[in-house]
């Protein structure tokens, strides 16, 4: 059977399952340089996807649609044609029995209408993160907190018959993070609202201050007068909660803040709502996890929702021994919507099954014309390694793209980390703040050694710190609070960038390397060699065996 999930709105993708497998995932930011967070404007795009994949629209046996936050709909284009397709809710409208759909007859793809279902976008959020996880592989239930930017913390049961709501944790959507922006720091004159980034770039600014217990007692004292269960306010809150409610109480709530905050320095103010929100998750969540510990199965969580990309909050929760394990996917976020939607209509059938998937699913290199004035060689590893070990960062393209929003060594510039002026340098080509950090890429079976507590993490989703004996050697990769947002990859893999890094060992001794993405600034990863070489940023740009410099003037 084949399922085709997919996300009109922001984060637009399309994603196919076919018997229980991920054939492919298609992010539209990730075709032809388009913006970051590109929606699917014209349903055409949908018909170019499947085309390169050698479908038919006829040939697909259900399509999905990602539920939406508003109930009427998404105006869209089919061609010339402008049409509405109804969606589901951005909630489930039951408690009981997720998955459920509503069904639609107006998705017109290729001149034909085709019938497709609409599962609510929270559901997609759930399926697509137990389906992917190691739990549902091994037979287990877990847990599924979903945190998106307008929802409160929602936490749900899931096994393999189904999942059922147990509670919101504390009313505070998502968008409370990136909306302290709006308030404090360097981004105060954008909206946060509106730049779906800004929450990435404060998690980095944190670590320029420090979390003040004196500004984390004005904050939980405002929480508690403005958003407590006893307080009138709160309870005004509850009964018009909605969108633009939710943010007016939050904006609010900062306004107050920042009236008592005046003397405090704007990172300080950050990093200690940052602690604050953690503490109240982790606090939250252990009260509703004790209140139903009648679930049978293992203490197993899966995170996913927007605010699954904080990296803290996931280690925080991994480190507070309320459970045995736990699971972030590589697209907590919307980038997973679609392939949340297929999950959830596959979930419809055979209840919530194991998805066979590589996090390598997403679009393969394509052919551009490059410009002439760069050439090409033949480069293996070790040649490579040389290049890297001599200071001179390259754009590594091979395989598919990476799911997700992370460059995990498919659409990647790599540079040795032991340099201390690399991380400055890679920022500025990539016009990225000072304080950005720049990731490490290390070989699993060293990272122990490296980082605490190193231990696997194929998808950089959880903190770790650099162990002091390190910092010195490998610099670019620290951050400033001494951190490091790890990727790990086994030297076994099939992967092209594990055997770079097993080459570039063998050289320097280091198993790591910097790792950031390779795109054009706000532009999704590049789709060929073509645009890197266009880009021209980085004069080494390595693809299927290939190296390609710019040719040296006469």
């Amino acid at each position: 059977m084949r399922i085709c999930g997919i996300k009109l709105r922001h984060d637009g993708a399309i994603a196919l399952i076919e018997d229980g497998r991920l054939v492919f995932c298609v992010e539209l930011e990730k075709r032809g340089n388009n913006p970051r967070y590109q929606s699917i404007d014209n349903l055409d795009a949908i018909v170019a996807i499947l085309a390169e994949h050698g479908l038919d629209p006829r040939e697909i046996d259900q399509f999905v649609v990602d539920g939406g936050w508003w109930s009427e709909g998404f105006q869209v284009l089919s061609g010339a044609e402008a049409l509405a397709l109804k969606w589901a809710s951005y909630v489930e409208c039951h408690a009981e029995g997720l998955p459920t759909p509503c069904d639609g007859f107006t998705l017109m793809l290729d001149g034909r209408f085709f019938p497709y279902r609409s599962y609510s976008h929270v559901t997609g959020h759930l399926a697509s993160a137990y389906c992917t996880s190691p739990f549902t592989k091994a037979g287990q239930s877990a847990f599924c907190l979903v945190w998106d930017g307008i929802i409160f913390p929602r936490l749900y049961y899931v096994d393999r018959c189904g999942a059922r709501f147990i509670d919101c944790l504390f009313p505070l959507i998502g968008q409370v993070y990136a909306a302290a922006g709006d308030h404090f720091g360097p981004y105060t004159n954008r909206s946060s609202w509106h730049d779906l980034g800004v929450a990435g770039k404060l998690m980095a600014y944190i670590a320029l201050g420090c979390a003040d217990e004196d500004i984390i007692t004005v904050f939980r004292e405002l929480y508690q007068e403005r958003f407590a269960a006893d307080a009138e306010h709160a309870r005004r809150y509850h009964a018009e909660s909605n969108v633009n409610s939710s943010l007016a109480a939050i904006h609010d709530f900062f306004q107050a803040s920042a009236l008592r905050l005046k003397a405090k320095r704007p990172e300080d103010v950050l990093a200690s709502f940052h602690s604050f929100l953690e503490r109240l998750l982790i606090r939250e969540m252990t009260t509703v996890v004790q209140r139903h510990s009648g679930f049978p199965g293992s203490r197993n969580l899966c995170i996913a929702g927007g605010c699954g990309l904080n990296i803290k909050w996931n280690s925080a929760l991994r480190a507070s021994g309320l459970f045995d394990a736990v699971w972030v996917p590589p697209f907590p976020n919307d980038s997973g919507a679609a392939i949340g939607a297929a999950c959830s209509a596959m979930a419809a059938e055979t209840g919530f099954a194991s998805l066979e998937w590589s996090v390598y699913s997403g679009p393969a290199l394509v052919r551009g014309a490059v410009p002439p004035e760069w050439e090409a060689a033949p480069c293996g590893m070790h040649e490579l390694a040389a290049i890297l070990a001599s200071n001179e960062p390259v754009v590594f393209l091979a395989g598919r793209a990476e799911l997700g929003p992370r460059s995990l060594g498919g659409r990647s510039i790599i540079a040795a980390a032991t340099s201390a002026g690399m991380k400055d340098h890679l920022n500025d080509i990539k016009l990225r703040e000072h304080f950005r950090p720049v990731a490490p890429i290390c070989l699993e079976d060293r990272a122990p050694g490296i980082f605490s507590p190193g231990t696997s993490d194929s998808y950089m989703l959880f903190d770790h710190e650099t162990r002091p004996e390190w910092r010195e050697k490998i610099p670019a990769v620290v951050h400033l609070d001494g951190s490091a947002r790890l990727q790990t990859i086994p030297r076994t893999s099939q992967h092209k960038i594990a055997e770079l890094l097993v080459a570039y060992e063998e050289l320097t001794g280091i198993p790591l390397l910097c790792n950031t993405s390779a795109n054009q600034h706000g532009r999704g990863f590049f789709p060929d060699v073509a645009s890197a070489c266009q880009w021209g940023r980085v004069e080494h740009i390595w693809s299927d065996g290939l190296l390609w410099t710019k040719k040296a003037e006469n």
